[in-house]
């Protein structure tokens, strides 16, 4: 596995403008927007809307997605800018690939996964999310899963999530050295709304030297 220069950081489950703009000013590549009914991060379109016209260029706007109807999709796809889809279910290829914008989808590790099929399987996509599996939770579990798991080597970009904190990051970096990482509840104050000086303290972490 090839050295990155810089770890790009997503910062998920955003719920209201002045969140949005202080993790987009602390430094974070992309946000996340939950649009999944059941998470207490879910955001309605009229919400997000308000979110993705209030950040600046190249922040990425992401939309995340669990089992979703295509056409609830295409419906906020037409009312808020988006730049990125994330599936987190069970979506096939074909599903994920459909809606004319660059996607990722979400694997929930486990010991058995295995990585090298699905990065196959979704070659049409622009990265591999592993998140910690949990039985009937789609995500967001703030659980961490072995990372000893992640192969050296994988066909697509790996963004790491699951359980990440100020306090593990820095580990997880060195020992996964993924393309980008997900966090939401390692760096929240309360589910759904962000905490500046542990967003602070990721970033910093993020951003050390691999030793």
């Amino acid at each position: 596995m090839s050295v990155i220069a810089r770890t790009r950081v997503k910062i998920c489950g955003l719920t209201n403008v002045t969140d949005a703009l202080m993790v987009a000013n602390a430094g974070a590549d992309a946000v996340g927007l939950v649009f999944y009914a059941p998470s207490p991060r879910h955001v309605e379109i009229e919400q997000a809307c308000s979110i993705a016209k209030a950040l600046p260029a190249f922040v990425t706007k992401t939309a995340l997605f669990v089992n979703p109807d295509a056409s609830y999709v295409k419906a906020v796809l037409e009312q808020v800018q988006i730049d990125l889809l994330q599936f987190h279910g069970d979506e096939t290829p074909e599903f994920c690939q459909q809606f004319g914008l660059p996607y990722m989808k979400a694997i929930r590790m486990q010991a058995t996964t295995d990585l090298t099929q699905l990065a196959e399987q979704y070659a049409s996509s622009c990265g591999i999310l592993l998140d910690a599996y949990k039985p009937g939770v789609p995500g967001g579990t703030g659980e961490q899963f072995n990372w000893d798991w992640v192969p050296k080597t994988l066909s697509k970009p790996i963004i790491l999530a699951g359980g990440l904190t100020a306090e593990n990051i820095h580990q997880a970096i060195q020992i996964t050295q993924p393309w980008a990482v997900d966090v939401s509840g390692g760096v929240e104050a309360s589910k759904g709304l962000k905490s500046p000086e542990k967003v602070t303290l990721f970033m910093q972490q993020v951003m050390r030297p691999i030793e």
